[in-house]
């Protein structure tokens, strides 16, 4: 997901600062999150959850109207 994003973002398709972009890190990032936390690999946990967490507070701050 997050890849994706970036991808997209690369190719002009979503800019960065639509709430697309920042829902798909934040989902990419809660998953990789997850994953990382049932391997008990806890610095991606760090990493990934600082992630997620700025890419929801993205997610709400983006003015509504900019989805692309």
């Amino acid at each position: 997901m997050l890849l994706v994003a970036f991808l997209l973002n690369l190719y002009k398709k979503i800019s960065a600062q639509s709430k697309l972009y920042s829902a798909m890190n934040l989902i990419g990032a809660g998953l990789c999150c997850a994953s990382s936390y049932m391997i008990k690999f806890y610095p991606f946990v760090l990493l990934e959850g600082v992630w997620a967490a700025f890419a929801l507070v993205s997610l709400i701050k983006v003015p509504r109207g900019t989805s692309k």
